[in-house]
């Protein structure tokens, strides 16, 4: 049990030990002046009232002194990393006014659609990935993130995976040469919704091992094609490259978690994706007030030992 405020327990004591003090140096005054007057004194049932009375006191000292029980209490609670694609094709123009930007909205979209209980965290990639915000419950701090990513780079999926997967456990996450990565836990609560138009520059053998790794830790990938089929031109670095939704790779990477491929278009779909997280109930300690019970038993204390003291001496004190 803890006190807000102890010094109104400490308080409240020296009170109490001041009224037992002066009731017992009154009681043997008066006992002593009876035995010189002759007169015997028996068993004072009627000091009953009294001491509940004194108890009804010092209860409520505690009260005031605000008690909280620190009590365990059991929520669901999961962890989201929004992997955003922010390579170069990424600022290809046939999703007006650009693929980032499309991926920014529909990212923000879905980040207003999650409960409290979720932990949000965001990983930017291109030919690398790096952790911009790590899961927290502040998702006011990941739609910043979100806000800040700019263009650079080329594309590798791989490094989106294995950094959302270092995000998620909270240490650094490599593939081994037989593409598996040890020790990586069972992590069921987490999902990596990956935003990307899905061409992959990198190794696709290494892409289809990170996602495995991430099926094997229980983590689902939810992929957000963002970009048409038909695709269109970009301006790189002075050159004119065709990039096009590659929405078989985005596919078969969701699959091969047990997660879904959603079109960014598709706004019911996002939506959609907060249902399939696997939330999981974690314990965390709560203080619970215990002031309000400890008045009433207080007063109830007060009253009875003022009935008693009435129907003993008929009067109150």
């Amino acid at each position: 049990m803890s006190f807000a405020s102890p010094g109104w327990l400490v308080l409240g004591g020296l009170v109490v030990a001041a009224l037992i003090a002066g009731a017992v140096a009154v009681a043997r005054r008066r006992a002593a002046a009876l035995a010189a007057a002759g007169v015997q004194t028996g068993r004072r049932s009627g000091l009953l009232g009294f001491w509940l009375s004194i108890a009804g006191i010092a209860v409520l000292a505690i009260a005031v002194a605000g008690p909280a029980a620190s009590v365990p209490v059991s929520r669901a609670a999961g962890t989201v990393i929004l992997a955003m694609d922010v390579s170069n094709s990424m600022g290809a123009a046939d999703v007006a006014p650009s693929r980032l930007d499309a991926a920014k909205k529909a990212a923000h979209a879905f980040i207003d659609a999650q409960p409290g209980s979720v932990d949000l965290g965001v990983v930017a990639f291109e030919n690398g990935a790096l952790t911009t915000d790590r899961p927290s419950a502040d998702h006011s701090a990941a739609a910043a993130a979100i806000d800040r990513l700019r263009l650079s780079g080329g594309t590798s999926l791989a490094d989106a995976i294995i950094t959302s997967l270092s995000a998620i456990t909270g240490r650094t996450v490599r593939l081994s040469p037989d593409g598996t990565a040890p020790g990586l836990g069972y992590w069921g609560s987490a999902t990596i919704v990956l935003f990307s138009d899905g061409q992959d520059q990198g190794d696709t053998s290494r892409t289809e091992a990170a996602a495995t790794v991430a099926e094997n830790a229980g983590v689902h990938i939810e992929t957000v094609g963002v970009g048409t089929a038909a695709g269109t031109t970009v301006d790189v670095d002075g050159y004119q490259l065709f990039t096009a939704l590659d929405q078989d790779t985005l596919t078969a990477i969701a699959q091969a978690t047990g997660g879904s491929y959603h079109p960014a278009s598709d706004a019911d779909e996002l939506d959609d994706i907060a249902s399939t997280i696997d939330l999981r109930l974690t314990t965390h300690n709560e203080d619970l007030p215990l002031a309000g019970a400890f008045t009433a038993f207080a007063i109830g204390l007060l009253a009875l030992g003022a009935i008693l003291t009435v129907l003993r001496t008929g009067r109150v004190v």
